[in-house]
């Protein structure tokens, strides 16, 4: 039985606490648009995408008044297009791109998610050429998002494919110069990628997924800064375990808003319910950032000791509460951080107390990885593939997902700022050592599976 104060509680978080489904991503599998003649395949991805999508936008809207809980983005993620397309080549991959893009624009979606390409552990000519058209792609399409899966647990890391990527990552800011290289921040690459990620840039419709599937991407960093606050002001003797409850508590309440919402679009959709994935994605708006939730614990710098302890128990307590609260909890599921897309740490980067290091070292217990870092515009090809390799590095050790969405700003140098605008924020250039490893990043080829991979 929901007790009266859990009703109350829930009712601020909506009102007052920036509570809110942040996606609503539906997966459509479009293996069956596969075909020879590039224009019909793009005809047939076109045609399914707008059949599947179209009720979309409007179903969310439904049920969002229907519980008074809004739902931001309303988005598509299809299957790899690498895989759809196999045989293709590059010229071939835009237009399918630029087919998705007229799709989702015509479907009312914000973004589609899925040109993408799995290549842990090698690549095809397809995957090569979905990879070399990636700054055509996204300085000219709108709404297009690119992933590529580069390291696995299972597989090592993939050197070649991201030495690639590091010219692929500085021709794509070139294109978009004019935007700070915004076309950068629709691309993520990942170590064990999830096949059920409901958040962008990195959201495609795994292999194993239903034909159609809603998943759910739930955020609250402003629901959890409050119960915190509330907790530290009450003026109970607490300490650190009982931060852990309250937040362990209030996921729990999080997850079960989402689930609610996800089967709801699911069953009048007519698609199957997959995940409810609970990250703590903040924006940046006050009131609605991760790094304020560390503020609140009591870290005033963030970045500063005690900051990597702090995540991995925020981390913690939300998987908790939602593992308990759904046994349909998936994705990625913890804090992302964010630079750029969260207030409090792009002011922290800008204070000189976040540094690239100390990202990384708190991304070993956080949910993805280096995520919105804005770097100087003449970093090399070679730096942004070691950046991605020490990153993936850390996934695939520990067996779990990591990523880098890195933004290497044209003309700009560290300490000063880009702007994105929107959901994608603003933030200082980091500083970073250019041209430190190029050898080693050089000598390609791949870097061979952790012994951890030996567990069949």
């Amino acid at each position: 039985m929901i007790g009266r104060e859990e009703i109350l509680q829930t009712i601020e978080m909506l009102q007052n606490e920036h509570l809110d489904v942040r996606a609503v991503s539906l997966g459509v599998d479009l293996f069956d648009c596969s075909d020879r003649d590039v224009s019909r395949a793009c005809k047939l991805i076109k045609e399914k995408i707008i059949r599947c999508a179209s009720p979309l936008v409007s179903i969310c809207q439904v049920v969002s008044r229907r519980y008074g809980i809004p739902i931001v983005n309303k988005r598509v993620a299809v299957s790899p297009i690498a895989d759809v397309l196999a045989g293709h080549d590059k010229e071939s991959l835009f237009l399918a791109a630029r087919a998705m893009d007229e799709a989702a624009a015509e479907a009312g979606v914000d973004f589609i998610g899925g040109f993408s390409a799995l290549v842990q552990k090698g690549m095809t000519q397809t995957d090569r050429a979905l990879i070399e058209s990636l700054p055509q792609v996204l300085s000219s399409t709108s709404r297009v998002c690119a992933s590529v899966n580069a390291a696995s647990t299972k597989a090592g890391i993939n050197v070649e494919a991201l030495l690639l990527l590091g010219e692929v990552i500085r021709e794509t800011a070139a294109l978009t110069a004019d935007s700070d290289g915004f076309g950068c921040c629709k691309l993520s690459v990942f170590a064990n990628i999830p096949e059920d990620n409901p958040f962008m840039a990195g959201a495609y419709k795994g292999i194993g997924e239903p034909e159609t599937v809603i998943n759910i991407g739930v955020s609250g960093p402003g629901v959890v800064k409050r119960a915190v606050e509330r907790l530290l002001q009450s003026g109970k003797s607490c300490d650190l375990g009982a931060v852990a409850e309250e937040i362990k508590s209030t996921a729990f309440r999080v997850t079960r808003c989402g689930e609610l919402i996800g089967r709801e679009v699911a069953s009048a959709l007519g698609a199957k319910f997959g995940i409810v994935d609970l990250s703590l994605a903040p924006t940046p708006a006050v009131g609605d950032s991760v790094g304020e939730i560390f503020e609140s614990m009591g870290i005033y710098k963030v970045g500063g000791p005690g900051t990597t302890a702090a995540l991995a128990m925020l981390n913690d307590a939300v998987k908790k509460g939602g593992a308990f609260a759904s046994s349909s909890v998936g994705g990625l599921s913890g804090a992302f951080i964010p630079v750029a897309e969260d207030s409090a740490l792009s002011k922290a980067a800008e204070k000189g107390y976040l540094k690239l290091e100390k990202l990384e070292a708190m991304t070993s217990v956080c949910s993805v990885g280096l995520d919105m870092v804005v770097l100087p515009g003449d970093t090399s090809a070679e730096t942004l593939a070691a950046i991605a390799m020490d990153e993936l590095a850390i996934g695939v050790v520990n067996n779990k997902t990591t990523s880098v969405r890195l933004i290497p700003v044209p003309g700009k140098k560290a300490g000063e700022r880009a702007v994105f605008g929107g959901l994608f924020g603003e933030s200082p250039i980091l500083e970073i050592q250019n041209d430190a490893s190029d050898a080693f990043v050089k000598l390609g080829g791949r870097i061979p599976a952790p012994l951890t991979s030996l567990n069949n």
